[in-house]
């Protein structure tokens, strides 16, 4: 049988969880992409999710075989975050993806400690805009950590900065570098999305509607 958590902590990934931040990444590294001259589709955008910046960039480089001094590179990132902070300043909190909101407020009320764990630098404005901000015990964002997933240093982060022990940690991902970077710092990993393309989570679930954290915490155990 598998091991039942005792005080349960909660970590969440941000994009394709929370909220579906997911299209804007892809327009603004379209478009940059296709300024250097480097075709990218959606498909590669899939292999982006929960890489950092840095090495998102530079896989977009090494698929088109092109290099940029450093220089170049600074400014070729700048230029893609300043595309997707166009996008990000006009969110709204109806783009909350369904059920999560009150999947949160329900963990805050029984008293599962939450934090947030991503690559993204914007992790911040993104909650503010959406109003959540105040629903986290502690955000570890791209601005803390120096290591991509699947290094599990993002959520070892969100387990410390909660005091809580890795074991007893519920990690929330919808991309299978967060799966392994979750099982990598000894959690538990719910898959959020498509069961195919997450089949080494422990639990995988379609979204969080009409979803308790207690049915949630069963099914785990």
């Amino acid at each position: 049988m598998a091991r039942s958590l005792t005080q349960p902590a909660f970590i969440f990934d941000l994009d394709g969880v929370i909220v579906d931040t997911a299209k804007y990444h892809f327009w603004a590294w379209k478009r940059l992409a296709e300024g250097l001259g480097i075709g990218f589709d959606e498909e590669q955008n899939e292999q982006l999710k929960g890489v950092s910046r840095v090495e998102s960039l530079n896989r977009i480089l090494r698929w088109g075989d092109k290099t940029l001094g450093a220089e170049a590179f600074a400014d070729a990132l700048d230029r893609k975050n300043r595309d997707y902070l166009s996008y990000v300043e006009r969110m709204e909190p109806d783009e909350i993806l369904p059920g999560v909101s009150e999947f949160l407020s329900h963990c805050r009320t029984i008293g599962i400690p939450i934090a947030l764990g991503s690559a993204s630098k914007n992790a911040p404005l993104i909650l503010d805009r959406l109003g959540l901000r105040a629903q986290f015990d502690a955000v570890i964002d791209g601005n803390s950590t120096q290591r991509s997933k699947p290094d599990p240093e993002v959520f070892l982060l969100g387990a410390h900065a909660l005091g809580a022990s890795p074991e007893n940690c519920v990690v929330f991902e919808d991309a299978q570098a967060g799966i392994e970077a979750a099982h990598r710092a000894g959690m538990k990993a719910v898959g959020v999305g498509p069961a195919s393309e997450l089949s080494e989570a422990d639990l995988r679930i379609p979204g969080f509607r009409d979803l308790l954290p207690e049915a949630l915490l069963e099914r785990l155990s």
